[in-house]
């Protein structure tokens, strides 16, 4: 299930909704929530506007996880995106994981949280204390904790790089 919405969400009533879906044949489930935070090394954030390309967004963050599904052995997976003017400190994504087995689930909701920063179509633009505003550039350390999750191709795995 994905939701990409303007309204804040409980993350402990989404984590017993993905319990109860996955029923008798989780052993484990894996969430993480994410937070605005200061985002300058310099000044403090006020807050940080969200947009998303509807439709597209939801379909992207599916994709992620039909991936996640087929890479790993997972029951299912939740992703929750607010969108809109954010307040430092509020709650902004939240990612949830259910797998018979712990090593799965952690893997699967890192790799989709890593994923969700560099390929869903999200644009955020920070407000500082101070009132200037920019748009936030996506870092190429965020490109690469990305493409680490890909498997090295053929030429690669045999060393004719």
């Amino acid at each position: 299930m994905v939701v990409v919405q303007e309204a804040d969400f409980d993350a402990a009533a989404l984590q017993q909704q993905l319990r109860r879906r996955t029923a008798t044949r989780a052993g484990a489930i894996v969430t993480f929530t994410g937070y605005v935070r200061d985002y300058a090394s310099d000044a403090s954030t006020h807050s940080l506007f969200l947009e998303h390309y509807p439709g597209m967004c939801e379909r992207e963050i599916e994709a992620l996880c039909a991936h996640a599904k087929s890479r790993w052995d997972i029951d299912d997976c939740l992703v929750v995106h607010r969108v809109g003017e954010l307040a430092n400190a509020e709650q902004i994504v939240f990612v949830a994981v259910a797998s018979a087995h712990r090593g799965e689930a952690f893997r699967a909701c890192e790799y989709l949280i890593d994923a969700l920063k560099t390929r869903a179509p999200f644009w955020k633009r920070e407000t500082l204390a101070d009132g200037k505003k920019f748009w936030v550039e996506q870092r190429q350390s965020d490109h690469e904790k990305t493409e680490q999750w890909n498997p090295p191709s053929t030429s690669e795995q045999a060393g004719d790089k």
